[in-house]
């Protein structure tokens, strides 16, 4: 497989993203390659310093950056030749297989929009983010951040994109998947709340067990997926970044509090679209851009897109 990453993006790029895929390399199968978007005298110059072969990457050359704060649509539009719009197109029309970036958030959104386009059924994708576990293990949340607001059919979408990324990378059999409210009984929470919690109790396609309420996450007892409105998601996601960060200025050390850390899993990936799209984090260390590509690779590996299309 061709995994797609965008050198320059990132606050730290290219160096960061460079030494991750360094870091990455040797992880993947022999016949998995990453292809490197950005500049080519940059990118080989950094590699050369690594002393690392520069033939054990392909480079993609490229003259634009879409940066952090411009208008994300109109970026993508006007920098044809950028490592984000080039890696798009090279995805939609299949000479890589994923593509991955911690570069602007909204010009990854919009090049999945523009090109690879949603799943047809899928009223709108999401993005997802990992709760640590008590048990060792990790929950998946969606929607992490994407949708503020949303109608009960959605969430009993995102149920279903969430359920199937448990089963077929994260390889949890029959994932339970939960609807975070305010209480455990039906009736609690808004009016979306209660008319999702119908639809997920009538959905044939997911193992779904109830609600479950804020002090539940982190218990790993109650679901494997967690579904939610990208609004709330979003805080919850947040919160847990505070907790690390919390946790790390009081000079706490502490096995559970440091799988917190967003640099262990690299990356969110993008679900209900047609190809695999990987976000990863701004402020991203190679340690953060080598777990991005391989998550990544695995999103490839297990032919998410196709299983989701299945469920549909």
């Amino acid at each position: 497989m061709r995994i797609g990453v965008d050198a320059m993006g990132g606050d730290y790029a290219p160096e960061n993203v460079v030494l991750g895929a360094i870091l990455a390399q040797p992880q993947l199968s022999k016949e998995d390659k990453i292809v490197l978007f950005g500049d080519e005298q940059a990118i080989k110059a950094i590699l050369e310093q690594e002393k690392f072969d520069s033939a054990l990457f392909d480079i993609v050359p490229t003259s634009e950056v879409i940066e952090m704060g411009e208008h994300p649509a109109k970026a993508f539009q006007q920098k044809v030749n950028s490592s984000i719009t080039v890696g798009f197109m090279s995805l939609a029309k299949g000479k890589i297989n994923g593509f991955c970036s911690a570069g602007s958030t909204g010009a990854m959104m919009v090049g999945t929009m523009f090109t690879v386009k949603t799943i047809e059924g899928i009223m709108r994708p999401c993005i997802s983010t990992f709760i640590p576990l008590e048990n060792g293990g990790v929950a998946f949340l969606v929607d992490a951040g994407l949708n503020a607001d949303c109608k009960p059919e959605i969430l009993d979408q995102f149920a279903i994109l969430g359920s199937t990324y448990a089963k077929h990378v994260m390889g949890i059999d029959n994932p339970r998947v939960a609807l975070l409210n305010i209480g455990e009984e039906s009736e609690k929470g808004n009016m979306m709340s209660q008319e999702a919690h119908k639809l997920l109790l009538e959905n044939n396609h997911i193992n779904f067990v109830g609600n479950i309420e804020g002090n539940k996450l982190f218990s790993g007892k109650i679901a494997d997926v967690i579904v939610c409105d990208g609004f709330t998601g979003n805080i919850v996601l947040k919160e847990a970044e505070a907790m690390y960060i919390l946790v790390k200025k009081q000079g706490i050390k502490n096995d559970y509090f440091d799988r917190f850390n967003y640099e262990l899993y690299g990356g969110t990936p993008v679900l209900g679209v047609n190809a695999p799209v990987v976000i990863g984090h701004g402020h991203s260390s190679p340690k953060a851009i080598c777990n991005m590509i391989l998550q990544t690779e695995h999103v490839i590996a297990a032919g998410l897109v196709d299983k989701i299309k299945s469920e549909l």
